[in-house]
């Protein structure tokens, strides 16, 4: 007998699994309220150089103060990181005259004043994070995702090693604490290090939740549960602008998107461990207890399995046991394959946080943004199921990114006061931008064979990591041109998209099981009704 069977036994899919998927779903929702935190916690408000000696202008209106001291931009507004030396008088006379030389222009001495009308505190005006600190004020999102990435390698041999429930238990314990010390930093320095050990702990909630859920959901009902589990992350997305909206202390907004953790914690106590590892690693007591709960639950009372039976259940084995990362590059097409895959990865994860990170540059209000672009994401989720099964995997995924990259670029053409327009096509960008990360995992578990499919998956998750650690850093090009980033993002999309090109269509093909498989031409088979247990559904692990 095996699992699946005992599955159908037991009742696949009844109130015992929709219990535990929806527990599971309550640290999914706490997710992407820290993977886009720092839209937040590291906005920069409009701001100038503080002004010394301000007392000794009192006859003066702030206006007219300001102007005697900061320099304008072409358009009008004063420079954000440049001040004159000495107040400029005659400006007052004549504000449309240009200083005479720049000489008189230096860098901010005294600090800066920050515009407090939207955020009462960030971390850009508690350590001055701006002007020639502005790298840093980056930085900070890039130090998350590299912890994401660390949490990856840790958390996925842990999860295996102690089991499932374990292991989430930690990672949220650790997500608590470290959540709430980064709440309580003191300096810069104590902040990046403990977002990156946040991310650590994150990257093992986002790792372990949907195999936890899974491993007890029979075939049929993995594709609808990774769906519904799936909403969960756009639903975060929303609550993340609901509470920074509320909350615009960057202290309290970190206690804020932390706190839920604890309820989570508290929930996971009716969340029983792995039935399937339980009995791989031989601890056939605590699954034979779990499984009669799972029956009773269920309304299978009459289900009866004696520990000796699960004891002499064959577990099936690990695929890709005896390969190793260096196999996805041994062999022609496969190599194709890793290197064209790995690329579009790239393209999906830096496309998606690029858009994802910069609020204020279509139009929108940033918390109208961020609520917006979390409802988007939903619709984009179900029509992306539905293409993928009538035009193909290929063009489906190549031109969701290119299309992604083509509504960024776009908005670098339309003029900034036509907001409405910029704002459609931003929406429109990111429901592309999503449509292409729902299809990156689906088209990729499909693409590789039985024996290296966890190991083709991870590349490609560490690909994505380091796509999404360099997407905030592009945001700083825009002191070479101002459009730059945006350009970046587009040229970025539309070239990785265009590589999806390259890749074979899996569409109704034959899962290939060995590397002799994927060498061979792909030959057409009976449609697939699902795609391989677990990968469809780690379109969550954003």
């Amino acid at each position: 007998m095996k699992f699946e069977d005992l599955l159908l036994e037991i009742g696949g899919f009844g109130r015992f699994q929709i219990l535990i998927l929806f527990i599971l779903c309550l640290p999914r929702i706490n997710l992407p309220m820290h993977f886009l935190l720092h839209n937040f916690l590291a906005a920069t408000p409009s701001h100038h150089c503080a002004i010394p000696h301000q007392e000794a202008f009192v006859n003066l209106t702030m206006e007219e103060v300001l102007l005697i001291s900061i320099p304008r931009e072409p358009d009008g507004t004063f420079r954000s990181c440049e001040m004159f030396s000495q107040p400029q008088f005659h400006l007052l006379l004549n504000s449309s005259l240009q200083p005479e030389n720049n000489s008189i222009i230096q860098h901010c001495q005294h600090g800066w004043v920050y515009d407090d009308s939207q955020f009462t505190s960030t971390i850009s005006t508690q350590w001055d994070l701006v002007c020639e600190q502005r790298g840093l004020n980056q930085a900070t999102a890039t130090f998350f995702f590299i912890g994401v990435t660390m949490g990856a390698v840790v958390f996925g041999y842990l999860s295996d090693r102690f089991g499932r429930k374990a292991m989430l238990l930690l990672s949220l314990v650790c997500s608590v604490i470290f959540g709430m010390l980064s709440a309580a930093s003191i300096s810069y320095s104590m902040l990046a290090i403990l977002r990156t050990l946040t991310g650590v702990a994150l990257s093992g909630v986002s790792l372990i939740v949907l195999p936890l859920g899974m491993e007890w959901v029979d075939i049929q009902h993995r594709t609808f549960s990774g769906i519904l589990t799936s909403i969960f992350w756009s639903i975060g997305n929303m609550l993340l602008a609901m509470v920074a909206y509320l909350v615009r202390e960057w202290h309290w907004l970190l206690v804020a998107v932390t706190g839920p953790c604890l309820l989570s914690i508290v929930c996971l106590w009716w969340v029983p461990e792995s039935a399937r590892w339980l009995i791989a690693n031989g601890k056939v007591k605590q699954a034979h207890r779990h499984l009669l709960r799972c029956a009773r639950m269920n309304g299978r009372k009459d289900f009866a399995v004696s520990p000796e039976a699960l004891r002499r259940m064959a577990t099936d084995k690990k695929p890709g046991g005896s390969y190793s990362y260096i196999s996805l590059f041994k062999t022609p097409v496969l190599r194709k394959i890793s290197l064209c895959s790995g690329a579009v990865w790239f393209g999906v994860a830096f496309s998606y946080y690029g858009m994802s990170m910069n609020l204020t540059g279509f139009g929108l209000n940033m918390y109208l943004s961020q609520f917006v672009f979390g409802v988007i994401e939903i619709p984009a989720k179900m029509i992306m199921y539905v293409v993928m099964n009538r035009a193909g995997r290929r063009q489906s995924q190549a031109w969701a990114l290119i299309l992604t990259g083509l509504c960024i670029g776009a908005n670098v053409i339309i003029p900034k006061p036509f907001t409405s327009l910029r704002s459609v096509v931003a929406i429109m960008g990111k429901g592309f931008s999503e449509a292409a990360f729902t299809a990156v995992f689906l088209y990729t578990s499909e693409l590789y064979p039985t024996v290296l499919r966890q190991n083709g998956m991870g590349y490609t998750s560490f690909v994505a990591r380091l796509g999404g650690a360099l997407a905030p850093l592009v945001f700083l090009l825009d002191e070479v041109w101002r459009s730059l980033p945006e350009v970046t993002y587009c040229g970025v999309a539309v070239c990785c998209g265009s590589v999806a090109f390259l890749l074979p269509e899996t569409l109704n093909a034959h899962l290939p099981e060995g590397i002799e498989d994927v060498e061979r031409a792909q030959v057409k088979g009976p449609p697939q009704i699902s795609a391989p247990e677990g990968m469809l559904l780690q379109s969550l692990l954003k």
